[in-house]
This record gives structure tokens, C-alpha cells and sequence, in this order.
């Protein structure tokens, strides 16, 4: 009668399997970042998105054609046709100019170009690529929003 015991050679290989797995698996799946282009007047812009529920949600959206308009003294903003899924809601203290964030009061979107502080209320979806400097144009515009591939 044999044993069905593992020797330790066995069971080092599995725990050698066990632990490469995962990192084999996370390559296969890695993805490249998400980004948006926006284009209001004569701006073009792109934000690198923050993988979320809510950002997936809004990009199920797109291509979208909204108005962009001056907000407050440090964003613009543009009204969604429809409210997003709010799962994405998460704190963070790392509030910076340049933030895309998806505000669940009114159900728009908020384009910060000046420093803000985080609320409950806002979930971010992602940040600018390069300056905030398009933002600045003050004035409301046609807005074109894309995903870019």
C-alpha cells in the first residue's frame, strides 16, 4: 500500500503555481488606460480615466454633444442626459486642478481648473492630460465628448 502523502517537493511546486498564477492572469488582463477626448471652441482636450462604475457608465454614453458653461470661480460644467450609476463613490484628499468628476446632486459633470475641495457628492471619473489652460476660456460652448482609442 502506497501513501498518498505529499512529499515537500510537491508541495512547493504547487505553492510556487499558486503564488505565479495570479501575476500571469493580472498581465493577460491588463488593459490599456482609459481616455476621453473633449472639444469645446477651439480647445481639445483628454482626461485619463479612473476605472469605476461611474466612469463606465459614462462612457457607455459616448460619443456625447452637450454644452459646456462656467461654473463658480474654479470649473466648468456640462448636464448629462441622464443620471450615472453611482458606484464609484469613493473619498480621496488628493483633490487637484485638472480633476473630471461626476457631481450626484445635479447628475452633471464638473471640470475643475482651479484648486476645490472634496465633497460627498462628488465622485471623480479622472484627470486632465497636460495643462488645465482650455478650461480657462470662459464663455458656453457646444461640447464633443469621445472615447479614445
Amino acid at each position: 500500500m502506497s501513501s498518498q502523502l505529499p512529499t515537500r517537493r510537491n508541495v512547493l511546486a504547487g505553492l510556487a503555481i499558486a503564488v505565479a498564477m495570479p501575476r500571469v492572469a493580472s498581465a493577460q488582463t491588463n488593459e490599456a488606460p482609459m481616455r476621453m477626448r473633449c472639444s469645446f471652441s477651439d480647445q481639445s482636450f483628454t482626461y485619463r480615466l479612473f476605472d469605476s462604475p461611474t466612469t463606465r457608465d459614462l462612457i457607455s454614453l459616448l460619443p456625447l454633444d452637450l454644452k459646456i458653461e462656467d461654473f463658480s470661480s474654479n470649473e466648468k460644467l456640462a448636464h448629462l442626459p441622464r443620471r450615472l450609476d453611482e458606484g464609484g463613490l469613493a473619498d480621496y484628499s488628493d483633490e487637484t486642478p485638472g480633476d473630471l468628476c461626476y457631481f450626484r446632486g445635479w447628475g452633471n459633470l464638473a471640470f475643475f481648473y482651479a484648486a476645490y475641495d472634496y465633497r460627498g457628492d462628488l465622485i471623480r471619473l479622472g484627470r486632465i492630460e497636460g495643462g488645465v489652460e482650455p478650461l480657462l476660456v470662459k464663455g458656453e460652448f457646444p461640447l464633443r465628448i469621445d472615447l479614445v482609442s
